[in-house]
């Protein structure tokens, strides 16, 4: 009786009145067709299967129509450009409809008249369906936000006939690799797809092993860049990240929360023949590289489980909350990058270093707040 009673509510005539008042204005229309007339109520019909005919042929037309400008609509929505001055486009936005998880970014709409040629800030903002992205030859200019927050995308592929960038396995670069543009925050999930890993693996589980921390959670930047791009690594999964010597630029929030990086180290020579245990002709240093000369705002922040903060005698200018929230308190211990090492003698750097605001960081525990000291003068503490 329940069950009926509910399929009846209707039935009363004032419930009907205010589902039917409840319809908004602006889509009426989608209850009604126009020009419908009223039943032909105990009327004969004249050439019933003439227009039995025409109405079926219209009903085909209007819904081919329908369809038609419901997906053109829906593409319209999906994907947002803005016309240029030299004939090219640019994206403006990718409104994903929860279905699109590997996007080309070529032709506006198709139109092979109008080849984008710019990705706009947030472009891509926090989606979490892409999986893979393609640019496309004509791209000349990709902002550093365009990829922010995609926490699914696992590959940016490139055309090779693209003359500004480029890809390495899936990893953005410009042309002529002297600045890692973007690591796709899911790049892990791409690397154990791989190399044949069914799951991902913690240090506390069966098969994790030394090959596998190599192969899936540690990236060696090429010993080509100069530059580490903003918001490159944000949010990637790496426990380890080795930056080449020469390297001279860490942009603004390039590894943005990177709660699993525990080592930041400087290599020259062939570190992956290192790490694979063979010979090779190579140095390593923990933390940053001697040639670092700009470190950006909250490049480091919230990467907790970095132990170990080396700020060399090159370096200018460190942006504001650069090292902030990088510290925790671990069964009653103050641990992470708690204390900052400094080349330079605290007057020269001084002199030298432009920093921002609380660029140290700061430590809130739940008794007291703790700005994170610097120890100036200081040699590295470890060198491999």
């Amino acid at each position: 009786m329940a069950d009926k009673r509910k399929k009846n509510k209707l039935a009363d005539q004032s419930e009907y009145e205010g589902f039917k008042n409840s319809i908004p204005e602006d889509e009426i229309w989608t209850y009604r067709v126009e020009g419908l007339q009223a039943p032909h109520v105990n009327k004969s019909y004249e050439n019933a299967r003439v227009k039995k005919i025409v109405v079926v042929a219209v009903l085909v037309v209007a819904i081919s129509l329908s369809i038609f400008f419901s997906v053109r609509a829906v593409h319209t929505e999906t994907y947002k450009y803005k016309d240029l001055d030299d004939g090219t486009v640019e994206f403006i936005k990718f409104s994903n409809t929860g279905e699109i998880t590997e996007v080309k970014i070529d032709y506006a709409n198709g139109d092979k008249s109008k080849p984008v040629s710019v990705l706009h800030e947030y472009v891509f903002n926090c989606d979490e369906k892409i999986t893979d992205v393609t640019i496309g030859k004509d791209v000349r200019e990709i902002d550093g936000k365009a990829f922010y927050s995609c926490y699914a995308l696992k590959a940016i592929h490139v055309d090779e006939e693209n003359e500004y960038f480029c890809d390495v396995d899936g990893v953005l670069f410009n042309k002529d690799k002297t600045m890692l543009i973007c690591y796709p925050i899911d790049h892990d999930l791409y690397l154990r797809e791989k190399y044949g890993y069914t799951a991902q693996l913690w240090p506390e589980d069966e098969g994790y092993d030394q090959e596998y921390v190599n192969k899936i959670n540690t990236y060696i930047v090429p010993d080509t860049v100069k530059t580490i791009g903003m918001l490159a690594f944000n949010y990637s999964e790496l426990f380890n990240v080795y930056l080449p010597e020469g390297l001279e630029t860490l942009e603004t929030m390039c590894f943005f929360r990177n709660w699993h990086l525990e080592n930041v180290n400087t290599y020259t020579g062939d570190i992956e023949a290192a790490l694979n245990g063979k010979d090779a002709d190579c140095t390593e240093k923990k933390s940053l590289p001697d040639s670092l000369k700009y470190i950006g705002s909250d490049a480091f922040n919230s990467a907790i489980c970095i132990d170990y903060m080396y700020i060399p005698e090159n370096v200018e200018f460190i942006g504001h909350h650069a090292f902030w929230g990088a510290a925790r308190k671990e069964n009653g211990d103050l641990v992470g990058i708690y204390e900052i090492h400094a080349a330079l003698s605290e007057e020269d750097f001084k002199k030298q270093v432009e920093t921002g605001d609380q660029w140290t960081g700061q430590y809130d525990g739940a008794l007291f707040q703790k700005n994170v000291p610097v120890l100036y003068g200081e040699d590295r503490l470890i060198t491999k």
